[in-house]
This record gives C-alpha cells, sequence and structure tokens, in this order.
C-alpha cells in the first residue's frame, strides 16, 4: 500500500516511495541502478548503465527549446544505511518503512534515504513528464557517493552536450551552493598481541548521542561515541590492568557515531574501581556535554568470568593511548567565509578483530594543504603507535566560479518566484562537483535541494512542503529561456 500517494507534487513522490522500497545502501546499489536502467528503457530514453552500475539518462528539448542551453541534472543512488539497534529490518535486502508525521516524512527505525532519494525523484519525475517544458536534460546519477564517490570518479561523461550542471544533492531549501570542501578517508591498522587470559569480561556500551552528517554537523560539537570510548579506555588502563576483547562503533565513516560497544576483561578484585571509573567518566561526559549532547549514556552490562581471548595489558594501554591522542572534529575555521568550517575529521568507524583495531576517518577541507597535512597527521599518529594507514577516495573540493550564468539565472528565478533573495553559500560537506567539474569542460554548476534533517541517521526527516516548492522551482527555472 502506498504511503505516499495523496502528497503533491505526485510524481515526485511516487517515484521517491519506489526508490524507498529498494535496497540502495552504499555498495549494494545493483537493483536500484537497474531499476533506473528499466524506468529509461520503459521510455525509450537513451540510458548508459556503466559496469560501476552509474546511470546516464538523456531525453530531448521540449519542443521550441532546441536551442536552449542543455541542463545536466545530478545526484546519487546510494544511501546512508543505519537502523537503530532495534530495529528487524535488513537493509542489505528490504526496504523501508516509510511514514508521515504532518509535513514530515521519515522512515521508522532507519535513515530515510532522503540524501539522496529525492534528487533521483526529481529526476525521474522530469523524465516521465510530457508537459514540462525544458531543454534537453542530461541526467546523471552516481553510484557509491557517501563511501568516497567512486561513481563520480570513474564515469565516462564524454557523451554529455552541457555545461550547466544543478546537483541535487544540498539538504537547505532557499540556499544555493556554489563550492565545497574536497575530501579523503583514512584507514588505520593497529595490530596488538593476543593472549588466553582468565578474568571477568564486562561489556560498556556509549550511546544515546545524536550522531549527525561529519560535514554538515561537525561544527555542533556532537559527541562522538568512538572518541569517548578512547577516553574512557585510557582513564581505565591508568588504572587498571584492562584487557580489550572487542570493540566495534559506527556505521559510516562520514556519520559521527552514536554508539560504540566494548567487551573488556579484568580481574575480579578490581570490578569494583572498574564501575566508579565508568560512573565518573560517564558524569563528566554528561557535564560537558549538557547542552550539545544531552543524551549520552555509559552502560556496563553483566559480568561473566571465565578464559578469553583479548590484548594483552600493555597492547590494550597502547590503544588506549593512540585513541586519546588522535585528533576529532574541527580543526580549523574558514577565514574568508565567518562561520564556515574549513578543515575538520571525524572517527566514523572503530573495530578490533582478529589482533587488529580498525579505525577509519573521514577528512575534509576547502583548503587541499591543510586537508594532506592533517591526512599526514593521522599517519604520522598511526605509525608512531605502531600501526599503519593507507588513504582511499581523495576527491578535490569545488571552487567558487566568479562568472556563473547559471547561477545569476537561477538567483533571478528565485526572485521573481519569492520576491527574496536566496542564499548564496560556501559548505563542508563534500558534492561531487568538484570530480564531475575535472570531467566536464567549463562546468557551471550549483547545487540545491529541499530541506531535510538528521540525515545519515535515524531521525531523518524530509519536508512534504518544501519538497513541493522546490519542485515548482525547478519546473521554473527549466521553463525560463536564456535572455
Amino acid at each position: 500500500m502506498s504511503v505516499l500517494s495523496n502528497l503533491e507534487p505526485q510524481s515526485v513522490f511516487h517515484f521517491f516511495e519506489e526508490i524507498t522500497k529498494i535496497p540502495h545502501g552504499s555498495g549494494n546499489v545493483g537493483q536500484i541502478s537497474d531499476y533506473l536502467a528499466d524506468f529509461a528503457r520503459k521510455r525509450g530514453l537513451f540510458c548508459i548503465q556503466d559496469d560501476l552500475k552509474n546511470i546516464i539518462i538523456t531525453k530531448e528539448a521540449a519542443p521550441g527549446y532546441e536551442k536552449e542551453p542543455a541542463v545536466i541534472l545530478q545526484g546519487h543512488m546510494d544511501m546512508v544505511a543505519v537502523k537503530k539497534p532495534d530495529c528487524d529490518i535488513d537493509m542489505k535486502t528490504e526496504g523501508l518503512r516509510v511514514a508521515v508525521n504532518g509535513d514530515l516524512i521519515y522512515a521508522e527505525g532507519t535513515s530515510l534515504g532522503g540524501d539522496d532519494g529525492i534528487a533521483v525523484a526529481y529526476a525521474l519525475a522530469l523524465l516521465d513528464s510530457d508537459t514540462i517544458k525544458h531543454p534537453r536534460l542530461e541526467v546523471i546519477i552516481t553510484v557509491d557517493e557517501e563511501v568516497g564517490m567512486d561513481g563520480a570518479r570513474g564515469i565516462d561523461l564524454s557523451m554529455l552536450t552541457g555545461s550547466r550542471m544543478i546537483n541535487l544533492d544540498s539538504e537547505e531549501e532557499g540556499i544555493f551552493l556554489t563550492s565545497c570542501a574536497g575530501g579523503a578517508r583514512v584507514h588505520c591498522h593497529l595490530p596488538a598481541e593476543v593472549r588466553e587470559r582468565e578474568g571477568t569480561a564486562v561489556e560498556v556500551v556509549l550511546g544515546g548521542l545524536q550522531g549527525g552528517h561529519s560535514g554538515g554537523e561537525i561544527h555542533k560539537e556532537r559527541g562522538n561515541s568512538n572518541v569517548l570510548f578512547g577516553r574512557l579506555l585510557y582513564r581505565l588502563t591508568e588504572k587498571l590492568p584492562v584487557r580489550l576483547m572487542g570493540v566495534e562503533g559506527g556505521l559510516a565513516d562520514n556519520a559521527i557515531p552514536r554508539e560504540t560497544k566494548a567487551v573488556l576483561l579484568l580481574e575480579e578484585k578490581d570490578c569494583d574501581k572498574f564501575h566508579e571509573i565508568v560512573k565518573t567518566v560517564e558524569a563528566e561526559v554528561q557535564a560537558e556535554l549538557a547542552s550539545k549532547d544531552p543524551g549520552f549514556f555509559l552502560q556496563t552490562g553483566s559480568p561473566a568470568k571465565g578464559k578469553y581471548s583479548c590484548v594483552t595489558t600493555e597492547d590494550t594501554k597502547r590503544i588506549a593511548a593512540f585513541l586519546i591522542s588522535l585528533p576529532n572534529g574541527v580543526q580549523g575555521m574558514s577565514a574568508d567565509m565567518p562561520g564556515l568550517v574549513e578543515t575538520s575529521l571525524n572517527l566514523g568507524i572503530l573495530k578490533y578483530e582478529n589482533g587488529k583495531l580498525l579505525a577509519d576517518f573521514a577528512v575534509r577541507s576547502s583548503v587541499e594543504s591543510a586537508k594532506y597535512a592533517l591526512l599526514d597527521r593521522v599517519a604520522a599518529l598511526t605509525c608512531l603507535a605502531g600501526g599503519s594507514s593507507e588513504t582511499s577516495g581523495d576527491y578535490p573540493g569545488w571552487k567558487y566560479r566568479k562568472d556563473s550564468p547559471l547561477r545569476d539565472k537561477m538567483v533571478a528565478v528565485y526572485r521573481e518566484m519569492y520576491g527574496a533573495e536566496p542564499r548564496v553559500e560556501a559548505i563542508h560537506a563534500g558534492l561531487e562537483c568538484g570530480i564531475l567539474g575535472s570531467r566536464i569542460h567549463d562546468l557551471d554548476c550549483v547545487s540545491l535541494g529541499p530541506d531535510m534533517s538528521g540525515i545519515h541517521t535515524t531521525e531523518e526527516t524530509l519536508s512534504i512542503a518544501s519538497v513541493r516548492r522546490v519542485w515548482e522551482y525547478l519546473v521554473k527555472l527549466l521553463e525560463k529561456k536564456d535572455a
């Protein structure tokens, strides 16, 4: 049964709901890519589906618009697939449970994928229409944007004719983005000596945090459960012979982690002191985050005596020192654009398995040299701790274009429709525009989108009214001929 069928614009919400029925987390895009290719074939539209599963669909200009400059519409088909601990949905094989609360669309127990499902829905609704007037449309829908922009990196765009691109991967209506930070992933590996040991195993859970997008919300200084675990572990190793048995925190390197679980081995005589330290750290963090992230908790499970495989006390202490010394969060603010984060990093994934600690960061900066300096810093700290690291998914920033006919036209149409000026801004979060700009000669690009909140989290919502207004704006923009 359709949940969104009564919402306007019907075509946009129809396609958005269809997308939510298809599993499409990053790295799991085969079904959604095939759906898009099938959409094009059924309508007789030119379509390319490459080996990476990227999609390009073109539609010729409506009568009377043949001489207008072609417009590229761009978004990505993958989503950050996260769910609440008690949610029984398998996001690799099942669709989402979409629901409506007033003006907001959300998914029960999971992220919604409005980033960037709504971009795909807009594009499909435009391609599907027989009545909307428009120039030649060239739609690019990439894969795996959320895990390194691999689709944009590998796509062949040589067949495109347009040089004006509207990126539909923004989350705040009325803001036109015209530049963004570059970024990269850094993957750290720290080996640890493992031995069999008798003792008392205790699980610790650090949770209750808001999480969020590591680009769009890093400046809010919310708690990072992986970082807080490092703080707890360091405090414990300073006082007790604690041994690490396991740890797992975070779901994506570009999402601020909300929960980290770990299992530690103690000597029975140290259990009371252990719980005392845990309670002290919990109280300290709760006080520090009272205004920024008030839901934090630190819980311990029931102790279990036995003989276990665990990291030695010496290597557990080394891991703790490594974690507490790593940088995280905002590292620098822009001097040119007040309020804009220039450089940051996020410890998004932390995991221990098979005698090795794994720590994955998303690093961002609008200054390339600062980005590489931060990558070097993380690599150097990992090396000093006895580990190794490698970088992946390095992508360039998107530079501001002083002369932009597309931006000028978009501002004029917005002013005509709403009697107000849009905000023209830069963003710290990464967009594919920088990579695609290196593939498209003289690319003139602007990014926009409807209001969303909580992206990359289970609290993600999408505004119905904003989706409608942005749709009406897109239609008007495409119908408006160049002067």
